[in-house]
């Protein structure tokens, strides 16, 4: 297939590496001829590792009009600017996660996208992957009944032991549930729709911590945002999930997605992958069975949702890992802590499609029109 829609990449920092890989290697829609970093050494280093035609400043990359998606891989903070700039210069855009860090960010950057006739859409992609396509596929065909409540869990200990600038994530815009909360919540609404109300409670553990990682070892960070998160959602279908992020946990045996209905129960592989093993207990079983892979897309594939808004830009067809679906995860990953704040549930202002199931059968590198 002839490459169809121009793509420009703004941060190339660790995430980069693999959409670069998919986006250049297996999305034929797909055409990536620039990228830009505030780091220009790297910006040049990623495009001659992946064949992009041109490495460049951001501001000549907004300006290029051959560009019709920017692929936005700055730190979170920097989201919302960027996205609402690619607009501003006629472009569509797709955000790494989260959308924005505030719900007042990311409605002005869907409006945005609206007054001028443009796409928003953002990670995670990963509910794209055969795993949780063959879950989605489960749920929908009645394999559990009708879904009753589901669980998920993210917790460890942070990132200061490993990570070489964990600053960011005890800063406002970090955090275990903005940080790793959009796979998980974004699984959940792919597999039972959107979320009706909240409640929550969090805390922080460790006023400071010690980062042991290089090149900063011994250096303190002031944590200023909760780092246990615990959220009760009440889903549009009647469905209650609990979730639970942590960077204040030592260790634990806790799944990390179920989903249990009327005639049986569901575990779903970790959500920050594409694979993984599904397994189902129907109701009067004694044990799991693990259920073949209905579909494809089982290794990592990141770039699949910017290959998905291509086929989406070209054809009108609604895109899938799309802006409304991106803002209203951020509304209950943020209404956590605004609940707990309050003591109540909070009902949420946004709702969103569930995005449509992608086809058995496509070929790698292949989406429906």
């Amino acid at each position: 297939m002839k490459k169809m829609v121009k793509v420009g990449v703004i941060g190339c920092g660790a995430i980069s590496g693999a959409y670069f890989d998919r986006m250049v290697n297996t999305f034929d829609v797909l055409d990536v001829v620039a990228c830009s970093d505030l780091d220009m050494d790297r910006a040049r280093a990623r495009a001659e590792e992946y064949g992009v035609p041109r490495a460049c400043t951001t501001e000549e990359l907004l300006a290029d009009a051959e560009v019709e998606i920017v692929v936005n891989l700055t730190t979170p903070d920097a989201h919302a600017g960027i996205g609402v700039a690619a607009l501003k210069a006629g472009k569509s855009v797709y955000n790494e996660k989260p959308l924005t860090i505030t719900c007042d960010e990311s409605r002005a950057l869907l409006a945005t996208a609206k007054a001028n006739g443009l796409l928003v859409g953002g990670a995670p992609d990963t509910f794209f992957g055969a795993a949780h396509q063959t879950c989605r596929a489960l749920i929908d065909d009645g394999a559990i009944g009708e879904p009753v409540a589901a669980t998920a869990f993210m917790m460890g200990h942070g990132h200061e032991s490993w990570h070489p600038n964990p600053e960011f994530y005890y800063k406002p815009g970090g955090g275990p549930m903005l940080d790793m909360g959009p796979y998980y919540v974004t699984a959940l609404v792919n597999l039972l729709g959107p979320v009706r109300r909240v409640t929550g409670s969090t805390r922080i553990t460790f006023p400071e911590r010690t980062i042991t990682s290089e090149p900063k070892d011994g250096t303190t960070i002031v944590v200023e945002v909760p780092t246990h998160v615990v959220g009760v959602m009440d889903f549009a279908n009647g469905a209650i999930g609990t979730i639970i992020t942590s960077f204040d946990v030592w260790a634990h045996h806790l799944p990390c997605i179920e989903v249990h209905g009327t005639e049986g129960s569901l575990s779903v592989p970790d959500p920050n992958g594409f694979g993984g093993p599904v397994r189902v207990r129907r109701a009067g079983s004694d044990d799991w069975d693990e259920v073949p892979l209905t579909h494809g897309y089982a290794e990592q594939s990141r770039g699949i949702g910017v290959a998905d808004m291509a086929c989406a830009l070209r054809s009108g067809r609604p895109h899938r890992a799309s802006g409304e679906l991106c803002h209203h995860v951020l509304e209950v990953m943020t209404t956590f802590e605004v609940a707990s704040e309050r003591g109540r549930h909070v009902e949420l202002e946004s709702t969103c499609e569930r995005p449509a199931p992608l086809p058995p059968d496509l070929a790698e590198g292949a989406l429906d029109p």
